[in-house]
């Protein structure tokens, strides 16, 4: 496998040493990393640490007697695979904004655009931030096509709350990541995922749902969007994170989910519904808590909507995905609803597994297809299994 070259371009501020965390998180991706510092980051943290990290030597003086006969700025920019900047100050984004090329770093951005992706991520104290001059200049490069992963907001170093925190060094690795993605065939198009469980009020204090975590949805979205999908999802109460670049809208019970996959569908080119939308609800939902009268408690339930089925019923142009958690007859029973449901594709998985499914990080599944396709996956990693799912759609489309 082709290994990717990210160049790291560490500008003088007190977020310095994150930069460290996002180059051995890379490293142990097994990314190849060349770090440029300015003269006011090795003020903060040595070279050598950045050395130590990344293997190889730190290049932070344009002047230095070169090793070898090149001309290092644009060496580096032609081995970049991509360029960033973390943390970026107000000072190297103006730099480049207004075309200075005066030390390695920005000399070396400057050589690179065009022929990589290059991205800042911003830290600098909340007013430094705020300044319209910074924010003109941010706009600036954005509207020349340099991407920005935002600041967050929280306490900074000099005491003062608000925007300007670098982003969260989990964040920008996944930013990295997502952007050397080496599958890009989704493009253009438009992918709503449903994931996670639904639930069923019974009173104010009390509902049914299942054992979904989202964890399956959450890696179908991620999947789609690094192939550069413009991504919707749908979920149910998880314990997960949003991923980062979704459209993500947060429901809760069956009717919610439902309105927001009808108000996508028309729109959307791919509808993948992995989520565990509660198929019954309570019959009469109790406004007041139910009191315990009895040692019994007996509550009617009644079926809630087939989002899926209708879907199938109102479908044109989109490929439709559905899913079957199965404990007994795994592949009869997923391709009854596959055709009932008028589903393109089913994913099949087997909930009494025990070493894979639900809150597991991995899945074994079986991916039947309406023109009587059969693909059988054994356990990998959720993730894993997106990408053999989306592997499969590219075939239909093409």
């Amino acid at each position: 496998m082709e290994v990717k070259n990210v160049v790291i371009g560490v500008s003088g501020g007190i977020a310095v040493y994150k930069a460290l965390d996002v180059i051995s998180r890379l490293k142990k991706a097994d990314f190849g990393v060349d770090v440029i510092m300015t003269n006011s980051a090795s003020k903060f943290v040595t070279p050598l640490s950045f050395q130590s990290l990344s293997g190889n030597k730190v290049i932070n003086d344009m002047f230095e007697e070169p090793k070898s006969w090149e001309i290092q700025h644009i060496s580096l920019a032609k081995k970049a695979d991509i360029l960033v900047v973390v943390p970026a100050t107000a000072n190297i984004i103006g730099k480049v904004a207004n075309g200075i090329a005066d030390d390695m770093l920005s000399t070396t951005i400057m050589a690179a655009y065009g022929r990589c992706p290059i991205v800042f991520a911003p830290a600098m104290n909340t007013n430094m931030y705020k300044n319209p001059i910074v924010q003109n200049n941010i706009k600036k490069l954005k509207d020349y096509g340099y991407i920005f992963i935002e600041p967050e907001k929280g306490r900074l170093a000099c005491g003062d709350v608000g925007e300007g925190k670098l982003a969260d060094t989990e964040l920008i690795y996944e930013n990295i990541k997502s952007l050397l993605y080496n599958k890009r065939d989704l493009a253009g198009k438009k992918v709503m995922v449903t994931a996670g469980p639904t639930i069923a009020p019974i009173d104010p204090v009390r509902f049914i749902t299942n054992h979904s975590t989202g964890k399956m949805g959450y890696a179908i979205a991620e999947e789609a969007r690094d192939r550069g999908a413009e991504v919707t999802l749908i979920s149910g109460e998880t314990s997960l994170k949003p991923p980062f670049g979704v459209d993500f809208i947060k429901v809760s019970t069956n009717s919610e989910m439902m309105e927001k996959v009808l108000e996508k569908f028309s729109g959307s080119d791919i509808v993948i519904k992995s989520a565990a939308v509660a198929d019954y609800k309570a019959k009469n939902y109790s406004e007041l808590k139910i009191k315990k009268a009895s040692d019994n408690l007996n509550i009617e339930f009644v079926k809630d909507n087939d989002i899926l089925k209708k879907l199938g019923e109102i479908k044109k142009h989109q490929i439709l995905v559905g899913f079957a958690a199965e404990s007994n007859d795994l592949i009869e029973n997923a391709y009854g609803k596959l055709t009932r449901k008028n589903l393109d594709y089913i994913v099949a998985n087997d909930i009494l597994s025990k070493d894979a499914g639900f809150a597991s990080d991995e899945n074994r599944v079986v991916i039947l297809g309406s023109d009587g396709s059969k693909l059988e996956l054994d356990k990998m990693s959720k993730r894993k299994v997106a990408e053999n799912l989306f592997d499969l759609l590219s075939k239909k489309r093409s």
